[in-house]
């Protein structure tokens, strides 16, 4: 008799012991990694306020930020964890304040959004893209200052060019006099000046290309530093490249025909002997 009661209460001594329970694992920031030094395997406590007590958890992974461009400016960090541990850190129950759901394309999304408006009062369901453009407005009117810009750049560009050629063409006057004087027609001179023009603005092209894709290099480059987010802040896009190429030939052309029809409408014995230039400046000296 006695010998069955001492097996007995050995049994119940042994499942008394509580099980050990591993820590559950939490994926952390790597910008949080990185400020305090934290590594895959090293273990944390999770707590409400600081030096209080908590639970102790293990990094399982380092999560990398995403490039999302509300997000750039905001020095806080994320810890990934599970459901349950959330709820019991922020005592906050079974509310949340939003939540995502992913469907399979667009008849499941409208029936899903339906679906969640109907649920309760004080919920509203929106698609993650109405999200986005709704947080991305400020991003808007910044792309829109640098289109302007942009245009006004291009403007001023095309001004240079034109008093570049017809600085260049003033320079061939006599030469164009010549051949003037020797049977080649006003078109030929007007269509290699045009040419000459589209030339430099082909290679001038090429030239902001590639000070443009050095740019966007060396901004991405301390940016991404500077907030440790892979979003990229200057881009060089072939649309782009396409659109100033297109304006850089075009503005060309047209300063070229504009400089090469200021010359060839001028007499060529003018041109030749110097008369415009003492006209020009005997009026300047009457003004």
């Amino acid at each position: 008799m006695l010998l069955p009661l001492l097996l007995l209460a050995a049994a119940q001594q042994i499942d008394s012991i509580p099980p050990r329970v591993a820590p559950r694992t939490v994926a952390v920031d790597e910008r949080l990694a990185g400020d305090v030094g934290l590594r895959v395997g090293d273990r944390m406590v999770l707590s409400s306020t600081p030096g209080g007590p908590g639970d102790t958890v293990i990094v399982g992974a380092l999560v990398q930020r995403a490039a999302d461009p509300s997000e750039v400016a905001r020095a806080e960090y994320r810890v990934r964890m599970h459901l349950d541990e959330l709820q019991s850190l922020i005592g906050y129950g079974d509310r949340v304040d939003r939540f995502a759901v992913q469907t399979r394309g667009g008849a499941h999304t409208d029936s899903a959004i339906r679906a969640i408006n109907h649920a309760a009062f004080g919920f509203q369901a929106y698609r993650s893209r109405e999200i986005a453009v709704e947080t991305s407005q400020t991003f808007l009117v910044v792309s829109r200052f640098h289109r302007a810009i942009g245009v006004i750049t291009i403007v001023a560009s095309a001004i240079f060019l034109l008093c570049i050629m017809l600085l260049k063409v003033d320079e061939r006057r006599r030469d164009v006099a010549a051949l003037r004087m020797i049977g080649i027609s006003a078109r030929s001179i007007v269509r290699s000046v045009i040419v000459e023009a589209a030339s430099i603005a082909v290679a001038g092209s090429g030239v902001g290309v590639a000070i443009g894709w050095a740019a966007s290099l060396g901004i991405n480059w301390f940016y991404r530093g500077v907030y440790r987010t892979p979003l990229a802040f200057a881009i060089v896009t072939p649309g782009i490249v396409a659109l100033a190429v297109a304006l850089s030939i075009v503005l060309g052309l047209v300063a070229g025909f504009l400089a090469a029809q200021r010359l060839v409408r001028t007499p060529p014995l003018e041109l030749l002997s110097g008369r415009r230039e003492q006209r020009g400046a005997a009026n300047a000296a009457a003004i």
